[in-house]
C-alpha cells in the first residue's frame, strides 16, 4: 500500500442518509420525574435545552462538502506534484520567490444567517470526519491531522492569521513551528512559505471562522489573498465560514468571488422541520405543570424568531425560567411573550421587519401540525377566530394573519 493509499484509506466511511442525521442527533436525557425537584436543581436542568440538535438537509449538504473537500485534499498528499510543491515551499522560505506547483483552487464558503445553526453543523461534521483522530503514515512517517478550525483575526492580519495556524499545529502534533516563527522573528512571506510547507504535509482541510471580519478591515483583500497563496502553495482545501455581510464583500471582484463559490443559507422556512424542532423543544420541561404545543404556539415561535433556530431555543428556556421564578410554572404564551419582551429586546430590531414583511404577503402561511399530532383542518370563519383567540388568550391580529392578508397600520 503507497503513502497516499494509506492516507485515504485512514479516513472514516463517509456517512449519508438516515445514518449520517442518527449520528448527527443530539438529544440530553430527559426524565419527566424532574418537574417534582426543587426549583434550582430544575433551573440547573434547564440548560440541557442549549444541547439539543436536529440535524437538518442544511447539516447534510455541509458535512458532505466538507468530506469530500479533505478528500480531495488527501488525495494530492504524497503525490510526484505534492513532492516536487514541498522543494519549491523550502526554496521560497529562503529565497522568498513563491512558485505554486500543485496549484488549485480548492477553497469554498459555507455562509449563513447568524443563529441558524451553522457552526453547531461544521463542529458535528467534523467530530464525524475527523473520528479516527490524526493520521500516521510510517512509510516515509508523517502525521496529517484531517482539518484545523482557526478563526478569522477580527483586524484581519495576515501575519496573526498564519502565526495562529501554526500553534494550533504545533497542539495537535506537538512540535514547535510557532515558538521558532516567534523567536527568529520571521517576515509575513517568510511565514507563508512556512505555513504552506506544514499545511502540505500536516493539514488535511482548513475552516476558517468569522471570515466576515475580513469586510469590515483594511486588511481584508491581503488576507484572502495570503489564503490563496496558501493554496496554490499547498494543495489543501480552504472553507470560510461566515455571515451574509462577508458575501457583498467577495463580490467585489471576480477573483475574490470564484475563491467564494459554496453553500449559502438564510432563516428556515416555516416547514415541516421547523415544527419539529419545536415539538422536541416544548417536550423538555422543567416547570411543573405540563403544557402541550399547539400549532398556535407554534406559529407564535416562527413569528418571534424569523426562523432562528437559537433564538427559539432562548424563548423557550426564559420563558420555563420566568415561570419557575415567579411560581406561574407554566411554559404558555403568556410566559413566552414575557420572555420576548424582557429577555429579548434587543433582537426585536432584526424580528420585527420579517414579522411585518411576512403580514403583508398574498400567500397567507398555513400552520402545520406536528408529526406527533393527526392534521387540522386548516380555514376558519371570523368568529370561530374569535372564539380560538379567547380560548388561548391568543392576539386575534395573529390568528387572522394566518388567514387572510393583514397589513398594520399606524394610526
Amino acid at each position: 500500500m503507497d503513502r497516499l493509499t494509506e492516507i485515504v484509506k485512514a479516513l472514516p466511511e463517509m456517512m449519508a442518509g438516515r445514518e449520517l442525521l442518527s449520528a448527527m442527533k443530539t438529544l440530553p436525557d430527559y426524565d419527566d420525574s424532574i418537574r417534582a425537584e426543587s426549583e434550582a436543581v430544575r433551573l440547573m436542568a434547564l440548560s440541557d435545552l442549549y444541547q439539543i440538535y436536529l440535524p437538518s438537509q442544511m447539516s447534510m449538504e455541509i458535512y458532505s462538502k466538507l468530506y469530500l473537500a479533505l478528500l480531495r485534499s488527501l488525495q494530492k498528499k504524497g503525490s510526484k506534484i505534492a513532492i516536487l510543491q514541498q522543494y519549491e515551499n523550502h526554496k521560497a522560505v529562503r529565497q522568498q520567490e513563491y512558485s505554486g506547483i500543485i496549484g488549485g483552487s480548492d477553497s469554498f464558503t459555507i455562509i449563513g444567517t447568524s443563529g441558524i445553526g451553522k457552526s453547531t453543523a461544521i463542529s458535528k461534521a467534523l467530530d464525524l470526519i475527523m473520528a479516527s483522530g490524526i493520521i500516521e503514515v510510517k512509510e516515509p512517517f508523517v502525521k496529517v491531522i484531517p482539518c484545523i478550525v482557526v478563526q478569522c483575526p477580527f483586524d484581519s492580519s495576515v501575519k496573526g492569521f498564519l502565526l495562529e495556524i501554526l500553534r494550533k499545529v504545533d497542539e495537535c502534533l506537538g512540535s514547535k513551528y510557532y515558538e521558532r516563527a516567534v523567536r527568529t522573528r520571521s517576515t509575513t512571506d517568510m511565514i507563508i512559505g512556512s505555513v504552506s510547507q506544514v499545511a502540505l504535509n500536516h493539514i488535511g482541510l482548513l475552516v476558517v471562522d468569522e471570515i466576515q471580519n475580513v469586510a469590515n478591515s483594511k486588511n481584508g483583500k491581503s488576507l484572502i489573498g495570503a489564503l490563496t497563496q496558501l493554496i496554490n502553495n499547498s494543495g489543501i482545501s480552504i472553507c470560510m465560514v461566515g455571515t451574509p455581510e462577508s458575501a457583498s464583500f467577495f463580490e467585489q471582484a471576480m477573483q475574490l468571488a470564484r475563491r467564494s463559490l459554496g453553500l449559502y443559507y438564510g432563516r428556515l422556512e416555516y416547514d415541516r422541520y421547523f415544527c419539529d424542532f419545536c415539538c422536541t423543544l416544548f417536550s423538555y420541561q422543567y416547570v411543573k405543570r405540563y403544557a402541550e404545543i399547539t400549532p398556535a404556539i407554534i406559529e407564535w415561535l416562527y413569528e418571534h424568531s424569523s426562523g432562528i433556530v437559537s433564538v427559539v431555543v432562548s424563548l423557550i428556556h426564559d420563558a420555563q425560567e420566568i415561570a419557575i421564578l415567579d411560581g406561574r410554572e407554566e411554559l404558555s404564551i403568556e410566559t413566552l411573550n414575557e420572555a420576548y419582551q424582557k429577555r429579548l429586546s434587543l433582537l426585536h430590531v432584526y424580528i420585527e421587519p420579517v414579522k411585518k414583511r411576512a403580514s403583508s404577503s398574498v400567500k397567507p402561511k398555513k400552520i402545520i401540525e406536528p408529526i406527533s399530532k393527526e392534521p387540522e383542518q386548516i380555514g376558519f370563519t371570523i368568529a370561530q377566530l374569535v372564539s380560538r383567540a379567547k380560548e388561548g388568550r391568543i392576539n386575534i391580529v395573529d390568528l387572522l394573519r394566518d388567514q387572510f392578508p393583514v397589513e398594520e397600520v399606524v394610526v
